[in-house]
């Protein structure tokens, strides 16, 4: 498990920036700060790579749950949620460029 860091503690609370039809709940109590795959074997990439996700988007972009969705299109959906996300922690100061 991952430590947390200002990165991961910011999702708190956040509304879902992945926004994935049929499985995203709505809910910021679920929210958590989901990774971009791809980063290697039992890897994770960096947590400025992440996307604010409820639980049900999370479930989905891990393919944890079954969705009407190919993984690239839920790729395409998570990519889009950590461009979101990185908007929001720079506005918030979380992020600095």
């Amino acid at each position: 498990m991952s430590k947390q860091d200002k990165y991961t503690r910011s999702a708190k609370d956040q509304i879902c920036q992945i926004r994935l039809p049929g499985s995203c709940n709505g809910n910021p109590e679920t929210t958590i700060l989901a990774h971009l795959g791809g980063a290697g074997m039992a890897m994770k990439h960096l947590n400025i790579h992440g996307a604010y996700a409820c639980s049900g988007c999370h479930d989905a972009v891990d393919f944890r749950a079954k969705t009407e969705w190919t993984q690239d299109q839920l790729k395409r959906w998570h990519l889009e949620g950590v461009i979101r996300t990185q908007i929001i922690m720079v506005k918030e100061g979380v992020l600095e460029l």
